[in-house]
């Protein structure tokens, strides 16, 4: 069977990728606070709300990065 080697380098995007959705969660949170006009504690109350969608937005990035390798190698590119 063949090993695999994660590098430094895929493990730094991963953790980017995982960082950028972290953010966009947040941010998505900060705007329902203030459209719907909440008390700010609500930004570390609602964490877990925030760390559920960043790990949604995380997993529907990997589908598509995942199928956007497929296409690629259908495609016959490299």
């Amino acid at each position: 069977m063949k090993d695999s080697i994660i590098t430094a380098a895929m493990k730094r995007r991963e953790m980017l990728i995982l960082l950028v959705c972290f953010v966009v969660a947040n941010v998505v949170n900060w705007c329902a606070i203030v459209k719907f006009e909440r008390p700010w504690w609500e930004i570390f109350s609602q964490i877990g709300y925030v760390v559920v969608t960043t790990l949604i937005l995380y997993g529907l990035m990997l589908i598509l990065r995942i199928a956007w390798h497929l296409f690629m190698r259908l495609a016959g590119k490299k």
